[in-house]
């Protein structure tokens, strides 16, 4: 008799923060950490920065090609951000998920409610906040990403996403990077023992009453 009948169902970790609040650094250090974490490259119609690679930050495209995919059912979720689209392929998920495989979700709070309503057994949702709002208006400008225009617009919006934070499961306060990725690891490791990930189980408990 062994455990090895207990298989596991992958899950769906999201993290999900206002634009600079530090999910983009966690998910890289969370993916570094752990082996049976894949990152699902979202599909974007927006420019790639400088040192995006094309498959491998985003899958960039256009975007007739993505109202196509979206009418073809392509995505597990889209949505429009900043003018610019951006949605999970479904297939590559459903896929990873199927085979034991856990997959991480660097999405906001649409595109986590769109999941919610297709996948909710699969998914856990954590939302990461800044310490402060001023701490959260400085990372935005130390990464000299955006234009001071576009840093505006994203502290502008910050307040309304963070007034999201009771449709998620877990919230971390971002005050120290290597904290914050070991609270989510707490919570994959958690998450991953779920009975209800653990298929097979019954058969193995069923074995386990009726050995001698």
């Amino acid at each position: 008799m062994s455990g090895d009948l207990i298989q596991r169902r992958g899950l769906m970790l999201v993290l999900s923060s206002p634009s600079g609040a530090g999910k983009t650094s966690i998910s890289k250090k969370l993916l570094a950490l752990e082996d049976n974490l894949t990152l699902s490259i979202s599909a974007t119609t927006r420019k790639r920065r400088p040192g995006e690679v094309d498959g491998s930050d985003y899958h960039f495209t256009d975007q007739t090609s993505f109202e196509i995919q979206i009418n073809q059912g392509a995505f597990l979720e889209y949505a429009k951000v900043f003018d610019h689209y951006y949605g999970t392929p479904r297939a590559f998920v459903e896929d990873k998920l199927s085979n034991g495989q856990d997959v991480l979700f660097d999405i906001d709070w649409q595109g986590t409610q769109q999941l919610n309503e297709l996948m909710p057994e699969d998914l856990v949702k954590v939302f990461i906040l800044p310490p402060s709002v001023s701490e959260l208006e400085k990372r935005l400008l130390n990464r000299a990403q955006d234009s001071a225009d576009v840093v505006a617009g994203r502290m502008a919006k910050a307040a309304d996403e963070m007034s999201h934070y009771p449709e998620y499961d877990y919230i971390i306060v971002n005050r120290d990077l290597e904290e914050s990725v070991a609270a989510v690891q707490k919570i994959l490791h958690s998450e991953r023992l779920k009975r209800t990930r653990q298929i097979g189980l019954s058969d193995f408990v069923k074995q386990l009453r009726n050995s001698d």
